[in-house]
């Protein structure tokens, strides 16, 4: 598996594409992938990436962690590893100085919701749906609690951790969270053109601008505001991934 794109980074004329690519699966999460999702957001800001376009391959964003592969008998290696570095990639994403904007297409479900939602401008099609279901699992969901604490107000957090539900993207809208919903053909199509467009931006402005929304936020350099999200309740113990059915609505 080492030798295996999970997920690649493509450069465009100021603008880049970091692509989720385990498709077969629906873009879930292993550890792997994770890892190579670090070196590909690196890849890009180091080749001057002013606009990270955040997408899954096969039509679909991401569907949370792969259960399968993080109850295997014995464990994988990675997963041991896995938290910190699944929080490193947060903290990468949070610290990125390019413009993120993310094309949700089918779904973002769990740890792929935290992704959608650390992005600075979602894309959604009206079909497609985010779904931060950990709740309805007795999990927590600190990646998406940090995210959201960043992003929305004490409701609309409540509606979209404690519902456990799906939220499709004219909801989405509703609430702040995507900045455009577009026709479910076309969300791939959209983003890239949305990106394409801020990164002949002219000057800093982008850059300065998420710059300063970062020093007059609440989570400084993000290091101990995401491991603050991660802080359970006395006598809790620790969580193991596991299948989940969920409701339709």
């Amino acid at each position: 598996m080492a030798d295996e794109k999970l997920a690649y980074a493509t450069q465009h004329d100021g603008w880049g594409e970091l692509v989720l690519s385990r498709p077969a699966r629906r873009n879930a999460l292993i550890g792997p992938m994770v890892l190579q999702m670090r070196e590909a957001l690196a890849s890009l800001q180091a080749a001057g990436s002013r606009v990270i376009l955040l997408r899954g391959d096969g039509g679909s964003f991401c569907s949370g962690l792969d259960v399968d592969a993080f109850n295997t008998s014995p464990p994988q290696p990675w997963v041991k590893d896995f938290a910190d570095s699944w929080m490193g990639f947060h903290l990468d994403l949070y610290r990125c100085p390019a413009t993120i904007v993310c094309a949700l297409e089918r779904h973002a479900i769990n740890g792929g919701a935290s992704m959608a939602l650390g992005s600075d401008l979602l894309v959604a099609g009206e079909g497609a749906f985010l779904m931060v279901g950990e709740a309805a699992q007795g999990a927590p969901a600190p990646m998406n609690l940090a995210w959201l604490k960043l992003r929305a107000s004490e409701t609309v957090i409540a509606q979209l951790m404690l519902s456990a539900r799906r939220f499709h993207g004219p909801e989405l809208h509703r609430l702040g969270l995507a900045f455009e919903v577009v026709p479910d053909a076309e969300v791939l199509a959209h983003a890239r053109k949305l990106s394409e467009t801020l990164a002949k931006f002219p000057g800093s402005g982008l850059a300065s601008t998420k710059y300063a929304m970062r020093k007059l936020g609440p989570a400084g350099d993000g290091e101990d505001w995401f491991r603050r999200a991660k802080e359970k309740p006395p006598n809790v113990g620790d969580w193991t991934p596991q299948r989940q059915r969920v409701a339709s609505t």
